[in-house]
């Protein structure tokens, strides 16, 4: 089956009122490097919906790979490259916590795992 998409979800929980700097930093430094891997930045949500000055947020990133061979191609480039690493080390000042997690549709399940 032709089409499935796999999405990588970066869910950040900032510190107290840096916020709209790590989103600022992730969409300038982080996103255009992931996008030459093959991601396509599909939603920067903010929750709760407000720049907190004095509270944290959670920042969710999700992108879309083409397929499991998009997420392997990825997966491939990131692993070895010492700067995504040196990256999330320089933004431990504006992060309380981060996880990333992968995901599909259901329907696109079967696809993904028959390769």
């Amino acid at each position: 089956m032709a089409g499935e998409k796999v999405f990588v979800i970066d869910r950040v929980v900032t510190k107290p009122g840096r916020a709209r700097e790590f989103v600022d930093a992730y969409l300038a430094e982080y996103a255009p490097g992931a996008r030459e891997r093959g991601m396509a930045l599909e939603h920067v949500l903010v929750s709760p919906p407000i720049w907190f000055d004095d509270e944290s947020n959670t920042i969710t990133a999700t992108w879309a790979l083409e397929g499991a061979e998009g997420w392997w191609r990825m997966t491939w480039q990131g692993r070895p490259d010492p700067t995504l690493g040196q990256w999330w080390t320089r933004m431990d000042e504006l992060v309380v916590e981060r996880t990333r997690t992968m995901a599909s549709a259901a329907a696109d399940v079967d696809g993904l795992t028959n390769v």
